[in-house]
């Protein structure tokens, strides 16, 4: 079994500040998304389960050096080996452009399992998985909560509002999965050393067959703005019990608290 897990840096959103409305993203740390963490726990369970088969952790950015590192962690979580698509021009792609990259790179690797998480931290459109199943014309299923190898391919159980539905499907596909299908592995420092050894392999987009016209954004971000707050600003002074009793009329004012 030959399982891809595509994987994305995702900026910390509790690291991030808000400042007249606009995150400000500098210094900002980027990781692994937590859904993503999932799907590669998922392939290792089905690898595992299988036993045997190749899980190979697949990233694009406009920079290596950052994704390198999101990609030590998935190695170190039990990924046999990484690729990684990096071009300056992948920083303005849509989610129309991702999947052909992705898809393009899913071709040149070979694959029986596509694994995607539902969705990324920091969009979480849902959009790319089912965009490279598209593109690939490879059957897609989404929302799985649990993935079962079969002889040739896969079950997937999801639940859909008050039912739970069970799927197979035959290889090649591609499922995305939720939070609930597990809870993603915590590395030991022994594998940690190990992933900086396992190989990697880095394409641009012409070792794809690809160049920077295609990944053009067919549509654009006008404004990421925070809801509108109206603050007061007030401010008590004095010693703590005054201020503390300030403050508590002030809630009772507002209607905050009830008398």
């Amino acid at each position: 079994m030959n399982i891809l897990v595509f994987v994305k840096t995702n900026p910390d959103l509790q690291m991030i500040r808000i400042k007249d409305r606009q995150p400000v993203m500098e210094a900002i740390p980027y990781k692994v998304g937590d859904l993503e963490k999932n799907a590669v726990e998922a392939a290792i369970q089905l690898r595992d389960a299988a036993g045997g088969g190749t899980i190979t952790a697949v990233c694009l950015a406009e920079a290596n050096r950052r994704a390198k590192e999101t990609l030590k962690e998935v190695l170190a979580m039990g990924a046999d080996e990484a690729v990684l698509v990096t071009e300056p021009a992948l920083e303005v792609a849509d989610q129309a452009a991702v999947a052909l990259v992705l898809a393009k790179a899913a071709e040149k690797t070979g694959y029986d399992l596509l694994l995607f998480g539902e969705g990324s931290t920091d969009n979480y459109t849902g959009q790319v998985g089912p965009r490279v199943a598209e593109i690939l014309g490879v059957p897609q299923i989404g929302y799985a909560r649990k993935i079962t190898g079969t002889e040739g391919g896969v079950q997937v159980e999801r639940s859909m509002d008050e039912h739970i539905e069970v799927l197979e499907a035959p290889f090649p596909v591609a499922v995305t999965v939720v939070s609930e299908i597990n809870e993603p592995r915590i590395p030991s420092l022994m594998n940690i050393m190990k992933a900086g050894k396992k190989p990697l392999a880095e394409y641009s987009l012409a070792d794809l067959g690809l160049d920077a016209t295609s990944v053009v954004a067919q549509k654009a971000i006008l404004s990421n703005l925070a809801e509108e707050q109206d603050r007061k600003h007030i401010m008590f002074d004095g010693d703590p019990a005054a201020q503390a009793e300030a403050f508590v009329n002030a809630l009772l004012k507002e209607g905050v608290l009830g008398r």
